[in-house]
């Protein structure tokens, strides 16, 4: 969604910051609202199964504005990202048809539903979620916990 493309770059710099530090865990919650969410989860789980998470993930960011809020199907976009990145395009195409992608999905959707979570982005520290408008905010929560 819009707001998971505009906290993109507030997680990327914690990350390269704090990374070395702390374990970073991201989790597929695609919002029912959002056409194309379901989709590009698949497609990102589809790069994992081929160690190419990092990739394809940052991929989906850097052209969410082309396709994240169309209402029509991207699977032919994402295609084009998954070849991009130099995945085996058989094997990206049987993940990403595969009811069990889907299913690998649908576990991190409970789990976040069951942590009471509404809307992405939505992240947690040391299970605590985190309220968060700037960098500031992130980085003084992450210093803090680093600091106890």
């Amino acid at each position: 969604c819009e707001a998971c493309r505009a906290a993109f770059p507030m997680v990327e710099q914690l990350r390269a910051e704090y990374g070395d530090r702390v374990n970073f865990v991201i989790r597929y919650f695609p919002i029912q609202s959002h056409f194309n969410a379901e989709r590009a989860a698949r497609a990102v789980e589809a790069a994992a199964q081929q160690d190419k998470f990092e990739p394809m993930y940052k991929k989906m960011f850097e052209t969410q504005s082309e396709w994240g809020e169309r209402q029509v199907p991207a699977d032919a976009t994402f295609r084009g990202l998954a070849a991009d990145i130099g995945l085996d395009m058989g094997a990206f195409d049987a993940a990403y048809n595969d009811p069990a992608t889907v299913e690998r999905i649908n576990v991190d959707v409970a789990d976040g539903s069951a942590l009471g979570v509404r809307g992405t982005p939505t992240m947690f520290l040391n299970g605590t979620e985190l309220k968060f408008k700037t960098y500031e905010d992130l980085s003084a929560a992450v210093d803090q916990a680093l600091a106890k």
